[in-house]
């Protein structure tokens, strides 16, 4: 008798765990062309820049021109090579 009732506890816990791997969706790859993007498309697509470094982006792009690597980001202040590490895949040049 309790051989059954193992197996169907663990029968259940097993069905019940199912859904919330199922959830696990990847997230679609979003790319934020930074040369032409507005401040309000960069926050968005990139993982933590807020709208004040979005704008700082934009600042630095119309005053010194386009960027021509993603390195050059870590110019911009409160931008650092880790954030520029975390977004690499979503930044576009062109």
């Amino acid at each position: 008798m309790k051989t059954i009732l193992a197996a169907v506890i663990f029968s259940l816990s097993a069905w019940l765990a199912v859904p919330a791997f199922a959830e696990a969706v990847a997230e679609p790859m979003v790319t934020v062309n930074i040369n032409d993007a507005s401040a309000a498309e960069i926050a968005e697509g990139l993982k933590g820049i807020g709208m004040a470094k979005a704008e700082a982006i934009v600042a630095h792009r119309q005053e010194n021109g386009q960027f021509e690597s993603v390195d050059q980001l870590t110019v911009v202040k409160g931008i650092g090579p880790a954030t520029v590490e975390n977004n690499r895949a979503r930044i576009a040049l062109q």
